[in-house]
């Protein structure tokens, strides 16, 4: 098999063809794709048939799957229906919440201060993939609940990669003011200078170049030119110390508006894109999880955390949008919306894995605590938001 493993082509393969049998048990079980995806994702790999592995390759397509899949759904949301006080205070009480619940929950189980304070610093990563892609294929995106939890997952995102650097640095030996105050005015310039950029620069380089020739011999440049300033984006977060995703999905809410010829082009083929490579990036979560490590008191524990995981972000964040005036179940939609850890919480345990700052039950209990919370939210989302109605469209 380790011959195998070494074809991309194999594995290309095997990835969309359990991505198509998710499809399948999906409509099965009456779920969303998503869960589909992530049981099959468990299926083939080190946990059972073993016919794949979570290689450099399947990796980097899965991140590839993250970044396109936000870019497509920034698409649908506008920058001001975003950034509102509402989803700020919201996104705070789904970081403060979570953190202290983990750290004392750590604490009682027995694990020591630097990995308490690890595994509560993975509670307070919201995925903004999984919610927004459950919403996307439930054709809600553009409800007001869903504009409260994209908007609050994106802000609760920043505010999770903060906590994060304060996590490592107490991990390496202490908490430096310095560098954290740097890191905090970092991501509020990206964000400052990517959205004056994209208004003032790249918009009006798209309106510009799709009057040329070139893009009326050439159709496709401007979807190639859309998806370059994606990745651009995607890399100019990562070094401004944010997710990659946060900036892909900055550039996806930046072009929202745009109006071009070709609009209708550039947007039909990231969503093919976001078809292919999203449907792997949830495929992969399931392939990270390896179940063989698992013993009594590890299942016990990735029990009691992932109950913790999620009550702590219903409550959280639906108390708090609640006090902002949102109906109860409202409160309750977004409250499950925010749960999901996905990705997030993963990379954040691969880090603490790699510093020693976390053991190996300790890592897996992380992604299954990830996994299962990503598993129980799009049956949620799905009965919460059967009768809720998309907003009516809005003129520029």
């Amino acid at each position: 098999m380790h011959g195998a493993e070494a074809s991309i082509e194999l594995q290309m393969s095997l990835l969309l063809f359990v991505s198509l049998a998710g499809y399948v048990l999906a409509a099965w079980i009456n779920q969303s794709a998503v869960v589909g995806a992530i049981l099959l994702g468990i299926a083939i790999g080190p946990s059972w048939l073993g016919w794949i592995s979570y290689t450099t390759f399947v990796s980097n397509v899965a991140h590839l799957g993250a970044i396109i899949l936000l870019f497509v759904v920034g698409l649908e949301f506008r920058l001001k229906n975003i950034a509102q006080w509402r989803n700020l205070w919201i996104a705070l009480g789904g970081v403060i919440v979570p953190f202290i619940s983990g750290w004392g929950l750590a604490l009682s189980f027995g694990f020591k201060e630097n990995a308490a304070i690890f595994i509560a610093t993975a509670l307070t990563a919201t995925s903004i993939a999984i919610t927004a892609n459950v919403l996307q294929e439930l054709g809600k995106l553009k409800t007001e609940i869903a504009g409260v939890i994209i908007g609050a997952a994106v802000i609760d995102d920043v505010l999770s990669l903060l906590v994060l650097s304060l996590t490592e640095q107490m991990g390496s030996g202490g908490i430096s003011a310095s560098e954290t105050l740097f890191l905090g005015i970092k991501a509020i310039a990206f964000i400052a200078v990517a959205v004056l950029a994209g208004k003032f620069i790249i918009i009006k380089i798209l309106l510009h170049v799709e009057k040329g020739a070139l893009v009326k011999k050439y159709p496709e440049f401007i979807f190639v030119l859309v998806m370059m300033v994606a990745f651009l984006y995607a890399l100019t977060a990562s070094l401004a110390g944010l997710s990659a995703i946060v900036g892909a999905f900055l550039a996806g809410v930046i072009l929202e508006g745009v109006h071009l010829k070709n609009a209708k082009a550039f947007h039909e083929g990231a969503d093919y894109l976001r078809i292919i490579f999203a449907s792997i990036f949830f495929v992969s979560l399931g392939v990270l999880a390896d179940l063989k490590a698992l013993d009594t008191d590890t299942i016990i524990f990735i029990l009691v955390l992932s109950i913790v995981a999620f009550l702590s972000k219903l409550f959280g964040c639906g108390l708090i949008a609640r006090l902002q005036k949102m109906d109860w179940r409202s409160s309750i939609t977004v409250g499950v919306g925010m749960s999901p850890r996905g990705e997030v919480a993963m990379i954040v345990a691969l880090i603490g894995l790699r510093e020693q700052i976390i053991e190996q039950k300790t890592y897996v209990s992380l992604v299954l605590m990830a996994l299962l919370t990503t598993l129980v939210v799009p049956p949620l989302l799905k009965l919460l938001l059967r009768n809720v109605d998309n907003l009516p469209e809005q003129s520029d």
